[in-house]
C-alpha cells in the first residue's frame, strides 16, 4: 500500500506519495490519505503552497494493481465509488486556494498523470516518464484525462498521449508546456524551493481569486471572464483589506502581513 506523508516546513506542506514497493500506486486508503491532507492544508492559514511528489523511482503510477482487481470484478460498488472519489479530491486540489506543485520525480502514468493535470505547476525531473496508458489497456480515462490534457497540451498533443500512447521525458513535457522546468534529479528539490519562495509572502486571498479566475476562463467567453474578473475584483476591494495592506507595505518599505483567513 501507499502511504501518505505530510510534512510542514515553513509555509509550505509537502504531500509524498510513499510506496516504492507499488511503484506509489492509489488505493482508497491512499485516497484517504491524500484528502486528510488537504483538510490539513485549507485549515493551515500560514501555508502558502502545497508540493505533492513520490518515494523512489515513480511519482505515481495510478491505481494499484491488485485493487484494480477487485475494481473489475465489481465495477458499479468498488471501481465507480473510487474513480468519483478521486474526481472529487482533484477538484478540491484544483480550487484549492494554495498554489500546488507536482514535482514529478520518475514515472508517473495514468492517475498519476491525472493527479498531475491537476496541480498548478509542475517541476519534473530530466529522467521522468511521463504518460496517460489507458488506451493501452483497453480503459477510458476516467479522472479528467481526458478533459484537462486538451486544456494544458493543446488538441493535437493531448490525442498524441491519449490515443497513440506517447511517452515524455521531462524536457519534453517541458518543451510541450505540460511543465514549468526539466531539471536533473539531483535539482529537483532546490527547483522546487526556488518556486515556492516566490509563492511565499503573497495574500492567500489573493492567490485564490486568481487561482479561480484562471481555472474558469478555458470555460469562458473573453466577455465573460472579463465580467468575472470585475465582480471579483469588487468583491475583493469591499471585503478585503489586502490590497491597502500591500499599498502601505510598499511605501513603507517593509513586508506585507497579511490576513491569510
Amino acid at each position: 500500500m501507499t502511504s501518505v506523508d505530510v510534512q510542514v516546513a515553513g509555509t509550505v506542506m509537502t504531500i509524498t506519495l510513499n510506496g516504492p514497493d507499488r511503484m506509489n500506486s492509489l488505493d482508497p486508503d491512499t485516497l484517504d490519505g491524500l484528502n486528510a491532507a488537504l483538510d490539513e492544508a485549507e485549515r493551515d492559514t500560514a501555508l502558502t503552497s502545497l508540493v505533492i511528489t513520490g518515494t523512489g523511482r515513480a511519482f505515481c503510477v495510478g491505481m494499484d494493481i491488485d485493487f484494480l482487481g477487485e475494481c473489475f470484478a465489481d465495477p458499479p460498488k468498488v471501481f465507480l465509488p473510487f474513480i468519483r472519489r478521486f474526481h472529487e479530491f482533484l477538484d478540491r486540489l484544483e480550487a484549492s486556494p494554495l498554489p500546488s506543485i507536482a514535482a514529478v520525480n520518475g514515472l508517473a502514468r495514468a492517475g498519476g498523470f491525472e493527479l498531475l493535470l491537476a496541480c498548478d505547476f509542475v517541476i519534473a525531473a530530466d529522467e521522468a516518464k511521463v504518460g496517460d496508458t489507458h488506451s493501452d489497456f483497453g480503459i477510458v480515462p476516467g479522472a479528467g484525462a481526458s478533459q484537462r490534457a486538451p486544456r494544458k497540451l493543446g488538441d493535437q498533443r493531448a490525442r498524441a498521449l491519449l490515443l497513440a500512447g506517447r511517452w515524455l521525458t521531462g524536457p519534453e513535457m517541458a518543451d510541450w508546456g505540460l511543465a514549468l522546468a526539466s531539471v536533473p534529479a539531483a535539482d529537483l528539490p532546490a527547483e522546487v524551493s526556488r518556486l515556492t519562495a516566490a509563492l511565499a509572502d503573497r495574500s492567500r486571498t489573493v492567490t485564490g481569486i486568481i487561482k479561480r479566475l484562471v481555472n474558469a476562463a478555458p470555460d469562458l467567453t473573453l466577455a465573460e471572464g472579463l465580467r468575472l474578473e470585475r465582480e471579483l475584483f469588487t468583491r475583493f476591494h469591499e471585503e478585503a483589506a489586502d490590497a491597502d495592506e500591500g499599498y502601505r507595505a510598499y511605501v513603507e518599505k517593509r513586508r506585507p502581513i497579511w490576513n491569510r483567513r
